[in-house]
């Protein structure tokens, strides 16, 4: 389709002969006008003019094109007819015309929208129409169609965000040098870079998120109706005092006055609004009087700095919601957190990494859901959860709707028949010669069955499982919410669509209670990544839970009285604005030991509000109900140090004198009573919507002076119970976090919070500082902790929060691949399996990785209290980039063990080869103090670990010996530890990057002279020195050396060999010696995959 054709349909709103004739698409079936949908008093009427695979084109002629917020409220709607869709709305007689896409990104349904006024406008949405432009003769499925259509409208907000944050460095650091009136004797920076005058890079931090706060808004209309407000005023301003010569600044003469007497004020004079126009009282805390400016009361900040700011600012299409324009250069507030984790505090140093929405996502949804589930199926709604009622029955029939389309890519009942014939020979494994069968299995997958860079061989084993799925589903085995995590199954669409089909309103109520009272924490919450996640998650299940009880009450009117009263309170005409709210001040809370972070986690979650409120300017305060003042759900404080129950503030009373110790009890019980009922006043007046400021003012004072007091007595008590010296230093260094009286009301009254995620951050405990020459032990002591001998930040974090839990252990982090298999780490693992039930996933670095630009082996668990103690987990997972939009949609969990390590055993294969593995001796035993030798390496660790009879011909200090009886013996073992078997034993056991003697000769192989095996040493070895390659390296300590590269994955036919000999040892089956010669081979041998042997 050329340019004029499309501009020629796009003019006389030819749907049908667009989508049809030019682009590829069939004509509707069944149906072709829509029930008639009605949002905000007005009707919306849908045509469907196009379909493909069920996937539907709707056009919907309207009288006003609808904003972001009305289409996420008729998609709320609309989605029960037309799940997947494109929606074209149009004016009568005009070429002005909004196209609006339901995505899934993130597990998220979002909304992303296309405006143009005229056609001639429209040339951004004719590059993306070559997308979902099919042949006549294409074969296609609903999953292929949604790929098409997300390619073409998905926003790739993060390399948006990457190209922001580049300019973005630049103008923080400008700008700070902008400041004065705070330190400005010391300078920001030393020679190496690192940060000097802390508090002016602070506030040059402060300021520039409260501009780009500001600048968010200003595009909504918020500031005076003046979309560049900011760049207006400052303009104005210079012009009215003389551009510098009458007046002290902008930031003096108008900012500070914006942002303390405007934006955080309720009230302003008429006088104040003639200079400053129409602003909306904010709240939230953001534009009070930050502790910077409390300090330092000569501050002031030249025009340059934002003449330059706002210029940078100004070439960017500034938006809360998600959309793609023209320019390529949209962004949201998500920006935010990637420049606070990756820049303005260097978290990276502090073993704290940016994590991606895709794994905040799936560690959420797996510990909130989960919880929710089981506290509506103790509720009055228990009938529903019986392997025969409502929920499990849903699930039954689904189908494999709650199976990920990455997962049932190609599949079909007849799948082993549409295969190509010589892949198909080798699925039945009880005929001989399996090998041979399988030798076409490694070849790249068929476009019609494949996914990004897959193979035949991991094509069929995920065919398979998705088969064995289906039938679990059909045949009612699933009958627990834990086996969505187990199977890997689409929980967030399960939970909304068993709220949204349901007949019984009690479901509804009991889930809708649920959601109002589950307590989430991110202990070390940074930027509040987790804390969007949860939000994300939880939104939507509000606002389903909200319309049904709305269709109920229309119905009849004594159902759901309360909960929909209390939406009718003042400002609740917006009922996404509601929800936020709500989550916010309900569900959602955060500790980071970094104020800065605290400050940014607010400003994100104050935007997300902000999002879905259209300027209403004849309404009280613009139509904005005040943000929530969520500075007591949002602390700053030292996660690992204070008193996180009342028990462990008894511990520390034990000793003294007993007449002082119960004083001090019931001192401390009287300020606990008091600090929580100020605290459930402060929430309250939020939740309510009072209209007295006054009353507001006062509960927050009051608030904040009975929680100082508590605090004070605490530190007091925990200063002396250390026995330290300087209470001020003790403080500063500490910085103790007294969770029993920062959230009372939770850990007292609740047990503890329901969930714990987060990242924590990977700091070892006694490690010193290269410049301060101080470790964290130096800083600040960690006592009694059950993990205190694993010696990393991370572990005791996660032993602290199971401390904070409510004994049911809804936790998931994401933390080093360590936490699986080293030594020191043995403590956490047997603190985290005793639990219940726990689930651990694993991550490589190559050829992708999880945190960008880090070399940092993963893994995310989570664990649930359940009374029986079972242990899954996944293979170590690698995969390419271009895998990454669908990896937490292809885990596999099997079952495993703690022993020792956890074993990453995939499937069932595994797990027999494990057991015969085990009746085999351990080849320490094999190990001598002289004799015959076996050469090694610990360093270099990547795909392939080399070992030699002979020795290495370089010198490296990573070269190893180890000796053994006899020449046969160190043949045999230097056989064995080349084969895949041994790698294999390898990527299960340990972190794939150290291999330490430990690792290697726990092996297990009982001897037995194999002249095959020593024939098979002889020629590996002859063969690995042809083939290596001499390669000069530069040496911090000895300068140009020649090292040797040994090209191992060319010696892998004789490598197979070995294996098969070794598979006669072991009785292995021939699929289970398939599966150990094939074992991560894709990675392993790279381009070489289909053109070795």
């Amino acid at each position: 389709m050329n340019r004029n054709t499309f501009n020629q349909l796009i003019q006389q709103g030819s749907w049908h002969e667009l989508f049809i004739t030019e682009m590829g698409w069939n004509a509707p079936q069944g149906q072709h006008f829509l029930p008639a949908i009605t949002v905000d008093d007005t009707d919306y009427d849908f045509t469907v003019v196009a379909q493909r695979n069920g996937f539907q084109i709707l056009t919907c002629q309207v009288a006003v094109i609808p904003n972001m917020s009305t289409c996420r409220k008729i998609d709320l709607k609309l989605r029960r007819q037309a799940n997947d869709y494109i929606a074209i709305y149009t004016l009568p007689q005009s070429e002005h015309h909004l196209w609006a896409c339901p995505l899934k990104q993130n597990e998220k349904r979002d909304m992303v929208v296309v405006e143009y006024a005229t056609s001639d406008q429209a040339d951004f949405l004719f590059s993306k129409l070559a997308a979902i432009t099919f042949d006549i003769d294409e074969l296609t499925t609903i999953i292929d169609v949604r790929q098409h259509v997300t390619q073409a409208f998905a926003v790739n907000s993060e390399k948006i965000t990457k190209d922001f944050y580049n300019g973005f460095r630049k103008q923080h650091k400008e700008f700070a040098t902008f400041i004065t009136g705070i330190d400005d004797n010391i300078p920001l920076y030393d020679s190496k870079k690192k940060e000097l005058n802390r508090n002016k890079l602070w506030y040059a931090s402060v300021m520039l998120n409260r501009l780009m706060f500001c600048y968010f808004i200003q595009k909504k209309g918020f500031l005076n109706g003046d979309v560049d407000y900011l760049t207006n005023k400052l303009r104005q301003v210079q012009a009215e005092e003389g551009n510098n010569q009458f007046y002290r600044s902008f930031y003096r003469d108008f900012l500070v006055s914006l942002f303390h007497e405007g934006l955080n004020a309720p009230h302003h004079t008429p006088e104040w609004e003639h200079r400053f126009g129409r602003i909306p009282y904010l709240n939230g805390g953001m534009f009070d009087v930050h502790i910077i400016e409390q300090q330092y009361d000569d501050i002031d900040i030249a025009d340059d700095a934002f003449i330059s700011l706002f210029a940078f600012f100004d070439t960017w299409q500034w938006h809360l919601d998600t959309r793609i324009t023209a320019t390529g250069k949209d962004i949201n507030p998500d920006v935010l957190g990637y420049i606070f984790e990756q820049y303005i505090n260097d978290r990276a140093a502090m073993g704290a990494y940016y994590t991606k929405e895709d794994i905040t996502e799936y560690i959420s949804k797996n510990c909130i859901l989960p919880w929710v589930f089981d506290r509506v199926a103790e509720s009055s709604s228990r009938d529903s959860f019986k392997p025969n009622g409502y929920v499990w029955l849903t699930l039954r029939e689904s189908g494999d709707r709650y199976i990920y389309d990455a997962v049932k890519r190609g599949y079909s009942a007849d799948w082993q028949q549409r295969i190509p014939a010589d892949i198909a020979v080798g699925i039945d494994t009880s005929t001989p010669d399996l090998l041979e069968r399988r030798k076409q299995w490694n070849r790249p997958t068929a476009d019609q069955f494949a996914l990004p860079t897959e193979i035949w061989r991991e094509t069929i084993e995920r065919l398979q499982r998705c088969e064995t799925i289906l039938k679990k589903i059909s045949s009612g085995e699933i009958t627990h919410i834990n086996d969505f995590i187990t199977l890997n199954l689409d929980i967030r669409s399960f939970t909304y669509d068993l709220l949204s089909q349901t007949t019984d309103h009690r479901l509804v109520a009991n889930f809708y209670h649920a959601l109002q009272n589950v307590t989430i924490l991110d202990p070390t919450c940074g930027s509040g990544a987790f804390l969007f996640a949860a939000m994300s998650i939880l939104e939507p299940l509000y606002e389903v839970c909200i319309m049904r009880m709305q269709e109920w009450n229309a119905e009849n009117p004594n159902l759901f009285q309360k909960e929909l009263g209390e939406i009718a309170c003042k400002y609740r005409s917006n009922i996404q604005y509601f929800i936020y709210k709500s989550i916010i001040l309900r569900n959602l809370y955060g500790v980071d030991i970094m104020v800065e972070a605290t400050e940014i986690a607010k400003l994100r979650l104050f935007l997300k509000m902000v999002a879905v409120v259209e300027v209403d300017k004849r309404a009280d305060n613009m139509g904005l109900d005040p943000l929530p003042d969520i500075d007591f759900n949002i602390r700053c404080g030292n996660t690992l140090v204070g008193y996180a129950t009342e028990q462990q503030l008894t511990n520390d009373l034990i000793e003294g004198d007993m007449f002082a110790k119960q004083e001090f009890e019931e001192k401390i019980q009287e300020h606990l009573v008091v600090v929580s009922a100020a605290y459930e006043l402060f929430r309250q007046v939020q939740l309510t919507g009072a209209d007295d400021r006054a009353e507001y003012a006062k509960a927050k004072k009051d608030l904040r002076k009975h929680l100082a007091d508590l605090n004070e007595l605490l530190n007091r008590h925990m200063f002396a119970a250390d026995g330290a010296s300087d209470y001020d230093a003790y403080l500063t260094s500490h910085q103790p976090f007294h969770w029993l009286a920062e959230f009372y009301n939770i850990i007292h009254g609740k047990g503890g919070f329901d969930v714990v995620i987060g990242n924590p951050p990977y700091v070892e405990y006694n490690k010193r500082n290269k410049e301060t020459g101080k470790s964290i032990k130096d800083l600040y002591a960690i006592k009694d902790y059950k993990t205190i001998n694993c010696a990393n930040l991370y572990a005791f974090v996660i032993e602290r929060s199971c401390i904070l839990s409510n004994n049911r252990d809804n936790i998931g982090f994401i933390v080093p691949l360590t936490i699986a298999s080293n030594n020191n780490m043995a403590d956490l693992r047997n603190f985290i399996c005793d639990q219940g039930t726990s689930w651990f996933s694993h991550y490589e670095i190559r050829p992708a990785k999880l945190f960008e630009g880090v070399e940092q082996r993963l893994t995310i668990f989570f664990m649930r209290n359940t009374e029986s103690k079972v242990l899954y987990s996944t293979s170590i997972i690698r995969w390419h980039n271009e895998h990454r939009s669908i990896l937490f949609h292809m885990l596999k969990y099997a079952e495993s063990f703690n022993n020792g390590s956890i074993w990453r055993i995939s499937n069932m294969i595994e797990q027999r080869i494990y057991s015969k593995f085990m009746e085999q001796n351990p080849t320490s035993l094999l190990l001598r103090r002289h004799g015959d030798t076996i050469y090694y390496r610990t360093a270099g660790i990547r795909y392939w670990i080399i070992f030699l009879q002979k020795g290495f011909n370089t010198e490296s200090l990573s070269n190893k010996v180890a000796h053994v009886e006899n020449n046969d013996i160190a043949l045999s073992l230097m056989a064995i530890f080349n084969s895949n078997l041994f790698w294999w034993y390898y990527a299960l056991n340990f972190d794939m990057f150290n291999l330490k003697d430990y690792m290697i000769f726990n092996f297990r192989y009982t001897y037995s002279l194999n002249m095959g095996l020593s024939n098979l040493a002889r020629l590996l070895e002859n063969d690995l020195e042809k083939k290596k390659i001499e390669q000069p390296i530069n040496s911090k300590t000895r300068g140009i050396v020649m090292t040797s590269y040994y090209q191992k994955k060319r010696s892998k036919p004789i490598i197979d060999e070995i294996d098969k000999v070794l598979a006669k040892h072991y009785g292995f089956t021939d699929e289970e010696l398939d599966f150990i010669i094939n074992y991560d081979i894709k990675y392993r041998m790279g381009d070489e995959l289909n053109t070795n042997g």
